[in-house]
């Protein structure tokens, strides 16, 4: 399921790109927020391991909903972090949800944003 919404999420960013005429810089932003996600997650992950201080969940939360969540399902998954934390789960799908619904209403021909 986590791999799907990526690949989801993927299909509908391409939609956008050729019916709406997104431009493409906005992939780059979500794979650049990508990387810094994944890689949060993996420090945190280290510093868990360590004892050492944590990243807050908050900060985690935020980094998925500025565009960053596909680097977070990728480390929820590959590095198995913050995956069973069920309130946390839910959390972040919402986030998720939030994005891509903002995404979706952004790129649109109708988004307000648009008729500047």
């Amino acid at each position: 399921m986590p791999y799907l919404s990526i690949l989801l999420f993927a299909a509908v960013f391409a939609s956008a790109v050729l019916a709406w005429h997104v431009p493409l810089w906005v992939g780059a932003l979500y794979a650049l927020a990508s990387v810094v996600c994944f890689t949060v997650y993996a420090r945190d992950k280290a510093a868990a391991r360590a004892g050492q201080r944590r990243t807050p969940e908050r900060s985690l939360l935020l980094l998925g909903l500025l565009c960053g969540w596909p680097g977070a399902v990728l480390a929820q998954q590959w590095l198995r972090h913050k995956s069973s934390k069920r309130a946390f789960q839910v959390a972040f799908w919402m986030t998720v949800i939030s994005n891509v619904s903002a995404f979706v209403y952004l790129g649109s021909p109708l988004s307000f944003v648009r008729m500047l």
